[in-house]
């Protein structure tokens, strides 16, 4: 895995973070909710790439 990856993981933790911690102060709370969702969808969404290149070798380590 990149070492870029890992730094736009944790760029994304800490806007969620901080946006949550805003919300939640303001009242917010469902809005809050929706942004740590996002969140985790970003960073799913980021690592989908790394997901198949790891089942293709998997996958490529399996065949003999």
């Amino acid at each position: 895995m990149d070492l870029s990856v890992v730094i736009k993981i944790a760029a994304v933790g800490i806007v969620v973070a901080v946006l949550n911690s805003i919300l939640v102060r303001s009242g917010r709370d469902d809005y809050a909710l929706i942004t740590i969702l996002a969140g985790i969808v970003a960073v799913l969404m980021m690592l989908l790439p790394q997901f198949a290149e790891l089942l293709s070798t998997v996958k490529s380590l399996m065949d003999f």
